[in-house]
């Protein structure tokens, strides 16, 4: 029983944290883009897809390579997510799957082995589930980014004004990697669920390190360098991009 006490306390703390960090780091995408990773390649991504629009004849073949490196990344963590989705679907259907964590300090029983086994098998379909809806994107994306808006005739260019436009397709470059980026906030929510397995200490643990890990990801003191400041600005030696 007191083994099972420590599933009931640690298990929900550490999913606490991991929960309210995203939470805070929500707040902070929304309100302060700029302090944020996620916020300052929004910015820049927009202003990237609004220089590949201006002439989509000369770098229709560029706007084209980039989207699809981002399709492959997003195809290889879907393939990889729902492999090891079945992989944990065949372990939940062998017996000898529960017995061979036995030695782990905690609820050791067959149903908390099935709620832990099934708890990695949840985490990884929706994974699979965000990264298809992120290739989806991209692949809208990397159709109406080479839209020849020059060569339309007047009434096409009037009519695809109010539906087809450089922040139009900005939002869905950006939906496209907000999706693989909650694709890869599974694999990582992934980590403490196989932690689990050995019992609720290491799990509660990598929670607290995982929060730590991903602050210095998300958060960024220098804003960097955010496309469309002046010329001037971007003879600047000292800034520098900042990657996600």
């Amino acid at each position: 029983m007191e083994k099972q006490i420590l599933d009931y306390v640690l298990v929900p703390s550490g999913l606490l944290v991991m929960v309210a960090y995203h939470i805070w780091l929500l707040y902070q995408i929304i309100k302060h883009p700029t302090r944020t990773v996620i916020g300052i390649n929004d910015i820049n991504r927009r202003f990237w897809v609004r220089a590949m629009m201006e002439d989509a004849s000369r770098n229709g073949i560029l706007a084209v390579q980039t989207l699809r490196n981002n399709i492959m990344a997003s195809t290889l963590l879907a393939s990889t997510a729902i492999m090891l989705s079945s992989l944990i679907a065949v372990l939940m259907t062998n017996s000898g799957g529960y017995r061979s964590a036995g030695f782990a300090f905690g609820d050791g029983s067959q149903l908390g082995y099935s709620i832990k086994y099934f708890s990695i098998l949840v985490c990884f379909l929706v994974a699979f589930l965000f990264d298809v809806q992120s290739i989806r994107y991209y692949s809208h994306a990397s159709i109406l980014i080479n839209v020849p808006f020059k060569k339309m005739s007047p009434e096409q260019s009037q009519l695809s004004s109010h539906h087809l436009t450089a922040e139009y397709v900005g939002r869905t470059v950006n939906r496209g990697s907000y999706f693989w980026s909650l694709g890869l906030r599974a694999y990582y929510f992934s980590f403490p669920l196989f932690l689990w397995i050995f019992g609720p200490i290491p799990m509660f643990l990598c929670c607290f390190v995982l929060v730590f890990m991903l602050y210095f990801l998300d958060v960024t003191l220098d804003s960097g360098w955010v496309v469309g400041d002046s010329e001037e600005e971007g003879r600047d030696g000292r800034r520098r991009n900042i990657d996600h």
